[in-house]
């Protein structure tokens, strides 16, 4: 056990403190404090001593240098059980500290301000709080050491239990979560240092997280979950009504969203286990999601629906007549949440900003891969084929290309002006997607689809597809090029009476 016969307490966060202290007087526990901390106690009626007092030296530099001290340090670091130790510490007068109650400077506050200054944000940078509470959790055998409110009710019930001592556990628990803690603080101050600059690959790479709630389940319901947010990031959605999301309605509420935000026109996506099953572009979002919901009105049933514009009372009436889970947009009018009211599991999510990641991870047994977003901004259209695309066919290839790059692979999109009309994804042959996306066409299509194209997210290695796809009505096709049987293709394609036209960019998503 750690008798605490001195504390040093040095907090912003003042919640909770009062508490403390009066466990701590209780115990005849020699209180020692700074600043703001010092007259909070002793408004309180608490005997308090400044850190001064002890070492016999002012507060320098506006506050920059106080506790930086060997009477401080001493204090904090001397091992009880080593003789020379102890001997050096009374010949110098230096009296123990057993209890360090310290938070930080609210650097992650500032961070988060947007009007915040350079200046502002370096003062907010802790130099001797972090040097503080990592010396006493090296010593945690002989001093403990408290880094947030949270903990307070722990000590103080160890405190009321043990008659003014705390156990070797706590203290050696309380010391790994300063580390816990300095680690994230000083990974958002190298946040801070690293603005502007794009995402570099280090040989070491830190990510910090920060819960945002526990789910119910994983994928399924035998695994645990949570959501996490990256700690420099805004919160990217609102929940305004509806049950908990789950953790399959996360993903697939953000690939709704970053679908969306591909187009400036009116657009809406409906996603179904991470692959969209129907997008499309409207004059508004009421057609948009009309012709998105005729790509496959059978698999968008319990689906995620994103829009990149305002969802209003008319398109909130042509949604509440089928079962979605969530729906997600920028913002929604009073008229229209009433209307989405009357379905109370239905979750609406609002979505704060555009969805660019500045990376993306996937998680391994040993580790995890890291890579840039797929966001290919030199696709080159080259015509390859005798016919060449209409301006028709060339505009739909394009929105059909944007939405090739979210189908799992091997992925196969068909589509018109401003709609997907059949998708094949996730299969282990580019036949077999193309088959479905034909199939998927025919069962839902019963009109004349004119222009018709095919995106494919990858080369062709034999013609088969292509052999496909024009027995369907295709009539151009766009995917990156690059196989060995490049010309083998385009000759099917001429001798069929296809346009192709080639990116030289592979969009697979596994």
């Amino acid at each position: 056990m750690i008798k605490v016969r001195r504390a040093l307490i040095s907090v912003s966060d003042k919640s909770g403190l009062i508490d403390l202290a009066r466990v701590l007087a209780k115990h005849d526990v020699e209180m020692v404090s700074t600043g703001g901390t010092a007259k909070a106690l002793r408004d309180a009626g608490f005997p308090v001593k400044e850190i001064s007092q002890l070492t016999g030296f002012p507060e320098i530099l506006d506050g920059r240098v106080k506790t930086l001290h060997p009477i401080i340090y001493g204090g904090i670091l001397y091992r009880r059980d080593v003789p020379e130790h102890v001997s050096q510490i009374e010949k110098h007068g230096i009296k123990p500290i057993d209890l360090v109650v310290v938070n930080l400077y609210p650097f992650e506050k500032m961070f988060w301000k947007k009007e915040a200054t350079d200046e502002e944000m370096i003062e907010n940078i802790d130099i001797g709080g972090p040097s503080m509470i990592r010396a006493s959790s090296k010593n945690w055998k002989h001093v403990v050491v408290v880094i947030d409110p949270r903990f307070y009710p722990a000590i103080i019930k160890e405190m009321e239990n043990n008659n003014g001592s705390v156990s070797e556990n706590t203290a050696r628990r309380m010391a790994g979560e300063v580390f816990r803690y300095t680690s994230y603080y000083d990974w958002l101050i190298s946040c801070y240092f690293a603005k502007g600059q794009q995402f570099s690959f280090d040989d070491t790479v830190g990510f910090y997280f920060k819960k945002v709630e526990d789910l119910r389940y994983g994928e399924n319901p035998h695994q645990k979950a949570a959501w996490y947010r990256s700690a420099h990031a805004a919160a990217d959605f609102e929940q305004l009504q509806g049950k908990q999301l789950s953790f399959n309605n996360i993903l697939d509420l953000e690939s709704a969203c970053r679908i969306v935000c591909e187009f400036e026109n009116p657009a809406c996506c409906i996603i179904k286990h991470n692959n969209p099953c129907g997008a499309a572009l409207g004059e508004n979002i009421s057609q948009a999601y009309q012709r998105a919901l005729e790509t496959d009105p059978l698999s968008a049933f319990g689906g995620i629906i994103g829009f990149n514009r305002e969802v209003d009372s008319d398109v909130a009436a042509l949604i509440v007549k089928s079962f979605y889970e969530v729906v997600v947009a920028p913002s929604f009018t009073a008229d229209a949440v009433s209307i989405f009211s009357a379905k109370e599991n239905l979750r609406l999510i609002r979505m704060h900003r555009v969805l660019r990641p500045e990376f993306e991870t996937k998680g391994l047994a040993s580790g995890i891969l890291i890579q840039t977003p797929d966001e290919a901004t030199e696709e080159n259209y080259q015509v390859v084929t005798k016919k060449k695309p209409t301006d028709e066919e060339m505009e739909a290839m394009k929105f059909a290309n944007v939405i090739c790059k979210f189908v799992k692979s091997n992925a196969i999109v068909f589509g018109t002006t401003g709609q997907i009309c059949g998708i094949g994804a996730g299969q282990m042959s580019r036949f077999d997607s193309t088959r479905i996306a034909v199939m998927k066409m025919k069962d839902n299509f019963k009109r004349k689809i004119s222009p018709l194209v095919m995106a494919s997210d990858a080369f062709f290695p034999f013609p088969d597809s292509v052999e496909i796809a024009a027995k369907a009505g295709i009539t151009a096709i766009v995917q990156p090029g690059g196989s060995i049987k490049d010309k083998e293709v385009i000759s099917v394609c001429d001798k069929l009476g296809i346009a192709m036209v080639t990116t030289g960019v592979r969009h697979f998503r596994h």
